[in-house]
């Protein structure tokens, strides 16, 4: 069977930066037995990976061509670049701020493209990230759109940075995440959206387990409504 194959289902779950969105969703696939796509950490490899071969942000071709080669892998937990395990590196807010800068390259995209479907294995997939049922996984079975307020993220993020001992500044934060936001909403290539089919979650009164009970719930409402399609 072909790992693109529509028989295979995805859930696909969209949203700003620090939502939440990668732990539900990684929570989600432990619960199905699925596979899990954090497609956000691919183009922190990228932003990494430009830095360690002094490829600044902005250049989109050179950025383009570079992809290609790269050996990337999620093993055991970990986040491997090369062999190397980089899980730490590219959760830095620099990383997070080159991933946003990279990302808005059609390049850059359209690189990665075909390492993201290839993640599209039985018994079946759940991908985060901005354009999952957007762009990559349109057929996705069940679409979701998940998101909180910007106060709210920021003060995620700055909690999830401290625990790992990384150096963090509130203020920056926010800062650093409602540029973000401008630059995911507005870019030209796949821009956060939510799409029609997508269902929506606030997660802002929301914690992990009750958005993941949320998720769970859809997929399999989902699943009932494809059976009376049958």
């Amino acid at each position: 069977m072909s790992v693109n194959s529509p028989t295979i289902p995805v859930i696909a779950i969209d949203g700003p930066s620090a939502s939440g969105k990668g732990s539900v969703a990684e929570s989600v696939a432990k619960h199905l037995g699925f596979h899990y796509l954090d497609s956000g950490a691919l183009y922190r490899i990228v932003a990494l990976a430009a830095k360690n071969n002094d490829i600044v942000w902005s250049d989109a071709a050179a950025l383009g061509a570079m992809v290609p080669p790269l050996t990337i892998a999620f093993k055991s937990g970990e986040v491997l670049l090369d062999e190397q395990n980089v899980s730490k590196a590219i959760r830095s807010p620099a990383m997070s701020n080159g991933a946003s800068q990279v990302a808005v390259h059609p390049e850059v995209r359209a690189a990665l493209l075909s390492l993201q479907h290839s993640f599209r294995q039985a018994p079946g997939l759940v991908a985060d990230g901005r354009d999952m049922a957007s762009v990559v996984f349109t057929d996705a079975q069940l679409k979701i759109f998940l998101t909180a307020n910007v106060e709210e993220r920021a003060n995620r993020r700055f909690k999830q940075l401290t625990q790992q001992s990384i150096d963090a500044d509130f203020d920056k934060i926010l800062h650093d995440l409602k540029e973000r936001d401008a630059r995911d909403c507005s870019r030209s290539s796949a821009p956060l959206l939510q799409t029609k089919e997508a269902v929506f979650l606030d997660t802002d009164n929301r914690n992990i387990a009750q958005a993941v009970a949320f998720v769970l719930k859809e997929y399999e409402v989902s699943l009932q409504k494809h059976n009376n399609q049958q």
